[in-house]
Protein backbone atom coordinates (compact mmCIF):
# COMPACT_ATOMS: atom_id res chain seq x y z
CA UNK A 1 0.00 0.00 0.00
CA UNK A 2 1.27 3.41 -0.93
CA UNK A 3 2.03 5.64 2.07
CA UNK A 4 0.20 8.94 2.32
CA UNK A 5 2.71 11.75 2.90
CA UNK A 6 2.16 13.55 6.19
CA UNK A 7 2.03 17.30 6.49
CA UNK A 8 4.96 18.78 8.36
CA UNK A 9 4.12 21.08 11.22
CA UNK A 10 6.24 24.12 11.82
CA UNK A 11 8.20 24.12 15.07
CA UNK A 12 8.88 27.82 14.87
CA UNK A 13 7.39 29.84 17.75
CA UNK A 14 4.73 32.43 16.98
CA UNK A 15 6.18 35.97 16.95
CA UNK A 16 5.15 37.85 20.08
CA UNK A 17 3.42 40.62 18.16
CA UNK A 18 0.95 38.10 16.67
CA UNK A 19 -0.23 37.25 20.16
CA UNK A 20 -1.58 40.78 20.60
CA UNK A 21 -5.19 41.46 19.59
CA UNK A 22 -6.57 44.57 17.92
CA UNK A 23 -7.95 46.01 21.15
CA UNK A 24 -4.53 45.80 22.78
CA UNK A 25 -2.86 47.43 19.77
CA UNK A 26 -5.37 50.29 20.02
CA UNK A 27 -4.41 50.89 23.64
CA UNK A 28 -0.75 50.97 22.62
CA UNK A 29 -1.44 53.54 19.90
CA UNK A 30 -3.48 55.66 22.31
CA UNK A 31 -0.91 55.64 25.12
CA UNK A 32 2.11 56.03 22.82
CA UNK A 33 0.67 58.89 20.81
CA UNK A 34 -0.51 60.60 23.98
CA UNK A 35 2.95 60.36 25.53
CA UNK A 36 4.61 61.54 22.30
CA UNK A 37 2.33 64.59 22.11
CA UNK A 38 2.88 65.22 25.81
CA UNK A 39 6.65 65.28 25.22
CA UNK A 40 6.15 67.57 22.23
CA UNK A 41 4.07 70.13 24.14
CA UNK A 42 6.30 70.13 27.22
CA UNK A 43 9.50 70.39 25.17
CA UNK A 44 8.25 73.27 22.99
CA UNK A 45 9.04 75.60 25.90
CA UNK A 46 12.68 74.50 26.00
CA UNK A 47 13.01 75.02 22.25
CA UNK A 48 11.87 78.66 22.31
CA UNK A 49 12.92 79.80 25.77
CA UNK A 50 15.54 82.23 24.43
CA UNK A 51 12.91 84.09 22.40
CA UNK A 52 10.45 84.19 25.31
CA UNK A 53 13.15 85.64 27.58
CA UNK A 54 13.84 88.43 25.12
CA UNK A 55 10.17 89.27 24.53
CA UNK A 56 8.96 89.11 28.13
CA UNK A 57 12.24 90.42 29.59
CA UNK A 58 12.71 87.27 31.61
CA UNK A 59 15.98 86.31 33.30
CA UNK A 60 17.57 82.86 33.10
CA UNK A 61 16.71 82.29 36.74
CA UNK A 62 13.03 83.01 36.09
CA UNK A 63 13.04 80.89 32.93
CA UNK A 64 14.47 77.97 34.90
CA UNK A 65 11.93 78.52 37.66
CA UNK A 66 9.09 78.17 35.15
CA UNK A 67 10.58 74.89 33.94
CA UNK A 68 10.77 73.61 37.52
CA UNK A 69 7.22 74.82 38.14
CA UNK A 70 5.93 72.66 35.28
CA UNK A 71 7.85 69.67 36.60
CA UNK A 72 6.59 70.21 40.14
CA UNK A 73 2.95 70.63 39.12
CA UNK A 74 3.16 67.45 37.05
CA UNK A 75 3.58 65.56 40.31
CA UNK A 76 0.22 66.82 41.55
CA UNK A 77 -1.27 66.10 38.12
CA UNK A 78 -0.19 62.49 38.38
CA UNK A 79 -1.83 62.15 41.78
CA UNK A 80 -5.07 63.85 40.73
CA UNK A 81 -5.43 61.98 37.46
CA UNK A 82 -4.44 58.71 39.09
CA UNK A 83 -7.50 58.98 41.30
CA UNK A 84 -9.65 60.01 38.31
CA UNK A 85 -8.35 56.98 36.36
CA UNK A 86 -9.25 54.62 39.20
CA UNK A 87 -12.72 56.09 39.68
CA UNK A 88 -13.81 57.17 36.19
CA UNK A 89 -11.66 55.11 33.85
CA UNK A 90 -8.23 55.01 32.21
CA UNK A 91 -9.34 56.40 28.83
CA UNK A 92 -11.37 59.17 30.47
CA UNK A 93 -8.38 60.33 32.50
CA UNK A 94 -6.12 60.07 29.44
CA UNK A 95 -8.48 62.18 27.34
CA UNK A 96 -8.92 64.91 29.97
CA UNK A 97 -5.18 65.12 30.70
CA UNK A 98 -4.37 65.54 27.00
CA UNK A 99 -6.95 68.30 26.61
CA UNK A 100 -5.51 70.08 29.66
CA UNK A 101 -1.88 70.16 28.53
CA UNK A 102 -2.82 70.91 24.90
CA UNK A 103 -5.21 73.75 25.72
CA UNK A 104 -2.89 75.48 28.16
CA UNK A 105 0.16 75.06 25.93
CA UNK A 106 -1.78 76.99 23.28
CA UNK A 107 -3.04 79.56 25.78
CA UNK A 108 0.56 80.18 26.79
CA UNK A 109 0.99 81.77 23.37
CA UNK A 110 -1.32 84.62 24.44
CA UNK A 111 0.76 85.45 27.55
CA UNK A 112 1.66 89.11 27.93
CA UNK A 113 3.41 88.79 31.27
CA UNK A 114 5.65 86.28 33.03
CA UNK A 115 2.88 85.63 35.56
CA UNK A 116 0.40 84.69 32.84
CA UNK A 117 2.93 82.33 31.26
CA UNK A 118 3.74 80.82 34.66
CA UNK A 119 0.06 80.02 35.26
CA UNK A 120 -0.25 78.41 31.83
CA UNK A 121 2.88 76.29 32.35
CA UNK A 122 1.72 75.28 35.82
CA UNK A 123 -1.52 73.82 34.38
CA UNK A 124 0.40 72.23 31.48
CA UNK A 125 2.33 70.32 34.14
CA UNK A 126 -0.90 68.99 35.66
CA UNK A 127 -1.87 67.46 32.33
CA UNK A 128 1.65 66.17 31.74
CA UNK A 129 1.66 64.22 35.01
CA UNK A 130 -1.86 62.92 34.40
CA UNK A 131 -1.14 61.62 30.90
CA UNK A 132 1.64 59.28 32.05
CA UNK A 133 -0.31 57.61 34.83
CA UNK A 134 -3.49 57.17 32.75
CA UNK A 135 -1.56 55.75 29.80
CA UNK A 136 0.55 53.47 31.99
CA UNK A 137 -2.52 52.02 33.71
CA UNK A 138 -4.26 51.52 30.36
CA UNK A 139 -1.33 49.59 28.87
CA UNK A 140 -0.32 47.51 31.88
CA UNK A 141 -3.91 46.30 32.42
CA UNK A 142 -4.64 45.63 28.74
CA UNK A 143 -1.52 43.76 27.64
CA UNK A 144 -0.63 40.19 28.70
CA UNK A 145 1.86 39.87 31.54
CA UNK A 146 4.64 38.35 29.41
CA UNK A 147 4.55 41.30 26.97
CA UNK A 148 3.87 44.10 29.45
CA UNK A 149 7.48 45.29 29.49
CA UNK A 150 7.68 45.45 25.70
CA UNK A 151 4.51 47.52 25.55
CA UNK A 152 5.76 50.05 28.09
CA UNK A 153 9.09 50.21 26.27
CA UNK A 154 7.31 51.19 23.06
CA UNK A 155 5.18 53.73 24.90
CA UNK A 156 8.15 55.29 26.67
CA UNK A 157 10.13 55.38 23.43
CA UNK A 158 7.56 57.76 21.99
CA UNK A 159 8.90 60.44 24.36
CA UNK A 160 12.09 60.65 22.29
CA UNK A 161 9.99 61.00 19.12
CA UNK A 162 7.98 63.83 20.70
CA UNK A 163 11.20 65.57 21.72
CA UNK A 164 12.42 65.50 18.13
CA UNK A 165 9.01 66.59 16.84
CA UNK A 166 9.16 69.68 19.06
CA UNK A 167 12.48 70.61 17.49
CA UNK A 168 11.05 70.25 13.97
CA UNK A 169 7.95 72.30 14.78
CA UNK A 170 10.03 75.07 16.31
CA UNK A 171 12.32 75.16 13.30
CA UNK A 172 9.38 75.42 10.87
CA UNK A 173 7.05 77.75 12.77
CA UNK A 174 9.38 80.06 14.69
CA UNK A 175 10.88 82.03 11.74
CA UNK A 176 7.43 83.03 10.43
CA UNK A 177 5.06 83.08 13.41
CA UNK A 178 7.40 83.58 16.37
CA UNK A 179 7.36 81.80 19.72
CA UNK A 180 3.63 82.40 20.19
CA UNK A 181 2.88 80.51 16.98
CA UNK A 182 4.93 77.57 18.24
CA UNK A 183 2.76 77.38 21.34
CA UNK A 184 -0.42 77.59 19.25
CA UNK A 185 0.58 74.36 17.46
CA UNK A 186 0.40 72.72 20.88
CA UNK A 187 -3.38 72.53 20.59
CA UNK A 188 -3.09 69.51 18.26
CA UNK A 189 -3.15 66.85 21.05
CA UNK A 190 -6.64 68.01 22.05
CA UNK A 191 -7.94 66.80 18.70
CA UNK A 192 -6.32 63.39 19.19
CA UNK A 193 -7.88 63.16 22.66
CA UNK A 194 -11.33 62.87 21.07
CA UNK A 195 -10.20 59.75 19.18
CA UNK A 196 -8.79 58.27 22.40
CA UNK A 197 -12.17 58.53 24.11
CA UNK A 198 -14.18 57.21 21.16
CA UNK A 199 -11.79 54.58 19.82
CA UNK A 200 -10.24 53.01 22.93
CA UNK A 201 -11.97 50.65 25.35
CA UNK A 202 -11.35 50.43 29.07
CA UNK A 203 -9.30 47.39 30.23
CA UNK A 204 -11.45 44.38 31.10
CA UNK A 205 -9.90 44.07 34.54
CA UNK A 206 -10.91 47.65 35.42
CA UNK A 207 -14.45 47.11 34.13
CA UNK A 208 -14.82 44.01 36.30
CA UNK A 209 -13.49 45.88 39.32
CA UNK A 210 -16.07 48.62 38.76
CA UNK A 211 -18.83 46.01 38.85
CA UNK A 212 -17.48 44.78 42.17
CA UNK A 213 -17.26 48.34 43.47
CA UNK A 214 -20.90 48.93 42.58
CA UNK A 215 -21.76 46.32 45.23
CA UNK A 216 -19.17 47.55 47.73
CA UNK A 217 -19.62 50.02 50.55
CA UNK A 218 -18.09 53.48 50.21
CA UNK A 219 -15.14 52.52 52.39
CA UNK A 220 -14.29 49.54 50.24
CA UNK A 221 -14.04 51.44 46.94
CA UNK A 222 -10.69 52.25 45.34
CA UNK A 223 -9.00 55.43 44.13
CA UNK A 224 -7.99 56.70 47.59
CA UNK A 225 -4.49 57.98 48.39
CA UNK A 226 -4.93 56.86 51.97
CA UNK A 227 -5.19 53.24 50.83
CA UNK A 228 -1.62 53.46 49.49
CA UNK A 229 -0.44 53.41 53.10
CA UNK A 230 -2.47 50.41 54.21
CA UNK A 231 -0.36 47.68 55.76
CA UNK A 232 -0.49 45.41 52.68
CA UNK A 233 0.89 47.94 50.18
CA UNK A 234 2.65 50.58 52.31
CA UNK A 235 6.10 49.17 51.66
CA UNK A 236 5.53 49.26 47.89
CA UNK A 237 4.40 52.88 48.09
CA UNK A 238 7.57 53.82 49.98
CA UNK A 239 9.86 51.74 47.76
CA UNK A 240 8.25 52.94 44.53
CA UNK A 241 8.53 56.56 45.63
CA UNK A 242 12.17 56.22 46.71
CA UNK A 243 13.12 54.52 43.44
CA UNK A 244 11.32 57.22 41.47
CA UNK A 245 13.13 59.98 43.38
CA UNK A 246 16.57 58.54 42.60
CA UNK A 247 15.79 57.74 38.97
CA UNK A 248 14.18 61.08 38.15
CA UNK A 249 16.71 63.16 40.07
CA UNK A 250 19.40 61.52 37.96
CA UNK A 251 17.51 62.06 34.69
CA UNK A 252 16.36 65.66 35.13
CA UNK A 253 19.62 66.75 36.76
CA UNK A 254 21.58 65.37 33.82
CA UNK A 255 19.47 65.94 30.73
CA UNK A 256 18.30 69.43 31.66
CA UNK A 257 21.91 70.62 31.54
CA UNK A 258 23.49 68.53 28.76
CA UNK A 259 22.61 71.03 25.98
CA UNK A 260 24.20 73.83 28.03
CA UNK A 261 27.25 71.69 28.75
CA UNK A 262 27.77 70.98 25.06
CA UNK A 263 27.48 74.68 24.16
CA UNK A 264 29.57 76.11 27.01
CA UNK A 265 33.12 77.20 26.00
CA UNK A 266 35.95 74.85 26.95
CA UNK A 267 37.53 77.62 29.02
CA UNK A 268 34.42 77.61 31.23
CA UNK A 269 34.33 73.83 31.63
CA UNK A 270 32.08 72.88 28.71
CA UNK A 271 32.56 71.08 25.41
CA UNK A 272 32.56 74.24 23.27
CA UNK A 273 30.47 72.84 20.39
CA UNK A 274 28.98 75.18 17.80
CA UNK A 275 25.19 75.28 17.23
CA UNK A 276 25.17 72.75 14.39
CA UNK A 277 27.28 70.21 16.29
CA UNK A 278 25.35 70.76 19.50
CA UNK A 279 22.05 70.03 17.73
CA UNK A 280 23.48 66.98 15.96
CA UNK A 281 24.96 65.56 19.14
CA UNK A 282 21.63 65.93 20.96
CA UNK A 283 19.65 64.29 18.14
CA UNK A 284 22.06 61.34 18.16
CA UNK A 285 21.60 61.07 21.91
CA UNK A 286 17.83 60.88 21.40
CA UNK A 287 18.32 57.94 19.06
CA UNK A 288 20.21 56.23 21.87
CA UNK A 289 17.42 57.11 24.30
CA UNK A 290 14.76 55.61 22.02
CA UNK A 291 16.72 52.39 21.71
CA UNK A 292 17.16 52.32 25.48
CA UNK A 293 13.43 52.63 26.10
CA UNK A 294 12.55 49.83 23.68
CA UNK A 295 15.36 47.43 24.61
CA UNK A 296 14.70 47.86 28.33
CA UNK A 297 11.16 46.60 27.73
CA UNK A 298 12.38 43.61 25.74
CA UNK A 299 14.98 42.69 28.36
CA UNK A 300 12.55 43.16 31.26
CA UNK A 301 10.23 40.57 29.74
CA UNK A 302 13.11 38.24 28.85
CA UNK A 303 15.45 38.25 31.86
CA UNK A 304 13.32 39.98 34.50
CA UNK A 305 12.62 43.44 35.90
CA UNK A 306 15.24 43.45 38.68
CA UNK A 307 18.33 42.52 36.68
CA UNK A 308 17.37 44.92 33.87
CA UNK A 309 16.89 47.81 36.28
CA UNK A 310 20.21 47.07 38.00
CA UNK A 311 22.03 46.83 34.66
CA UNK A 312 20.71 50.19 33.40
CA UNK A 313 21.15 52.10 36.68
CA UNK A 314 24.65 50.74 37.33
CA UNK A 315 25.93 51.48 33.82
CA UNK A 316 24.37 54.96 33.92
CA UNK A 317 26.23 55.62 37.17
CA UNK A 318 29.52 54.57 35.53
CA UNK A 319 29.03 56.37 32.22
CA UNK A 320 27.92 59.77 33.56
CA UNK A 321 31.31 60.72 35.10
CA UNK A 322 33.11 59.55 31.94
CA UNK A 323 30.85 61.83 29.93
CA UNK A 324 31.10 64.78 32.31
CA UNK A 325 34.89 64.74 32.51
CA UNK A 326 35.32 64.46 28.75
CA UNK A 327 35.46 67.65 26.69
CA UNK A 328 36.57 65.98 23.49
CA UNK A 329 33.79 66.26 20.85
CA UNK A 330 34.47 62.82 19.37
CA UNK A 331 34.34 61.11 22.76
CA UNK A 332 31.14 62.96 23.61
CA UNK A 333 29.64 61.84 20.31
CA UNK A 334 30.43 58.20 21.13
CA UNK A 335 29.47 58.35 24.81
CA UNK A 336 26.31 60.43 24.34
CA UNK A 337 24.05 57.70 22.93
CA UNK A 338 25.25 55.27 25.61
CA UNK A 339 24.55 57.78 28.39
CA UNK A 340 21.07 58.40 26.96
CA UNK A 341 20.49 54.65 26.43
CA UNK A 342 21.21 53.68 30.04
CA UNK A 343 20.39 57.04 31.63
CA UNK A 344 16.81 57.16 30.39
CA UNK A 345 15.83 53.68 29.17
CA UNK A 346 14.90 52.52 32.68
CA UNK A 347 11.75 54.68 32.57
CA UNK A 348 10.17 51.89 30.50
CA UNK A 349 10.15 49.71 33.60
CA UNK A 350 8.24 52.01 35.93
CA UNK A 351 4.79 51.46 34.43
CA UNK A 352 5.10 47.69 34.55
CA UNK A 353 6.73 47.31 37.95
CA UNK A 354 4.34 49.71 39.70
CA UNK A 355 1.35 48.03 38.06
CA UNK A 356 2.57 44.67 39.35
CA UNK A 357 3.01 45.96 42.91
CA UNK A 358 -0.46 47.50 43.37
CA UNK A 359 -3.96 45.93 43.12
CA UNK A 360 -6.44 47.10 40.46
CA UNK A 361 -8.56 49.17 42.86
CA UNK A 362 -5.68 51.58 43.56
CA UNK A 363 -3.29 50.76 40.70
CA UNK A 364 -3.46 54.08 38.86
CA UNK A 365 -3.42 55.99 42.15
CA UNK A 366 -0.32 54.04 43.23
CA UNK A 367 1.42 54.52 39.90
CA UNK A 368 0.59 58.22 39.87
CA UNK A 369 1.67 58.82 43.46
CA UNK A 370 5.02 56.98 43.30
CA UNK A 371 6.10 58.19 39.87
CA UNK A 372 5.07 61.79 40.40
CA UNK A 373 6.20 62.10 44.00
CA UNK A 374 9.63 61.27 42.62
CA UNK A 375 9.17 63.89 39.92
CA UNK A 376 8.24 66.50 42.54
CA UNK A 377 11.44 65.91 44.50
CA UNK A 378 13.43 65.71 41.24
CA UNK A 379 12.24 69.22 40.38
CA UNK A 380 15.11 70.36 42.60
CA UNK A 381 17.71 68.52 40.48
CA UNK A 382 18.25 71.16 37.74
CA UNK A 383 18.56 73.84 40.40
CA UNK A 384 21.01 71.75 42.46
CA UNK A 385 23.24 70.97 39.47
CA UNK A 386 23.15 74.63 38.45
CA UNK A 387 24.37 75.79 41.86
CA UNK A 388 27.18 73.22 41.94
CA UNK A 389 28.19 74.14 38.39
CA UNK A 390 28.89 77.71 39.48
CA UNK A 391 31.85 76.51 41.53
CA UNK A 392 32.94 73.22 40.00
CA UNK A 393 31.64 73.28 36.42
CA UNK A 394 28.82 71.29 34.85
CA UNK A 395 30.92 68.27 33.96
CA UNK A 396 31.92 67.68 37.57
CA UNK A 397 28.46 68.55 38.88
CA UNK A 398 27.03 65.71 36.78
CA UNK A 399 28.66 63.32 39.26
CA UNK A 400 25.78 64.04 41.65
CA UNK A 401 23.40 62.39 39.21
CA UNK A 402 25.75 59.42 39.13
CA UNK A 403 25.22 59.03 42.88
CA UNK A 404 21.44 59.06 42.33
CA UNK A 405 21.71 56.31 39.70
CA UNK A 406 23.89 54.27 42.03
CA UNK A 407 21.38 54.56 44.88
CA UNK A 408 18.59 53.46 42.53
CA UNK A 409 20.58 50.32 41.64
CA UNK A 410 21.02 49.51 45.34
CA UNK A 411 17.32 49.98 46.06
CA UNK A 412 16.45 47.48 43.34
CA UNK A 413 19.15 45.04 44.44
CA UNK A 414 18.09 44.89 48.10
CA UNK A 415 14.38 45.69 48.16
CA UNK A 416 12.58 45.23 44.83
CA UNK A 417 10.89 41.85 44.25
CA UNK A 418 10.91 40.17 40.86
CA UNK A 419 7.46 40.52 39.26
CA UNK A 420 8.13 39.24 35.74
CA UNK A 421 5.07 37.42 34.40
CA UNK A 422 2.88 38.37 37.35
CA UNK A 423 -0.84 38.38 36.53
CA UNK A 424 -2.65 41.49 37.71
CA UNK A 425 -5.38 41.16 40.32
Amino acid sequence: MEKVPQMKTSSRPIPWYREINSKQWKTLVAASTGWMLDAMDVTLYAMIIVYIMADLQMTQTTAGLLASLTLLSSAFGGLIFGMIADKKGRTTALMISMIVFALFTALGGFSQTVTQLAIARLIVGLGMGGEWVAGAALITESWPAKHRGKAMGLVQGSWAIGYGLAAVISGLVLPTFGWRGVFFVGIIPALFAIWVRLGTDEPDIWVEKQKENAKATHKEKGGSVGKLFDKKVRRWTILGSALSICAQFGYWGLFTWIPTYLATPVAKGGAGLDLMKQTSWIVIMQVGAWLGYVIFGLLADKIGRRITFILFFALAAILVPLYGFSQDPEKLLLLGPLVAFFGSGYFSGFGAILAELFPTAIRATGQGFCYNFGRAVAASAPFTIGILANTMGLGVAFSITSVAFGLAALLVLFFLPETKGKELA
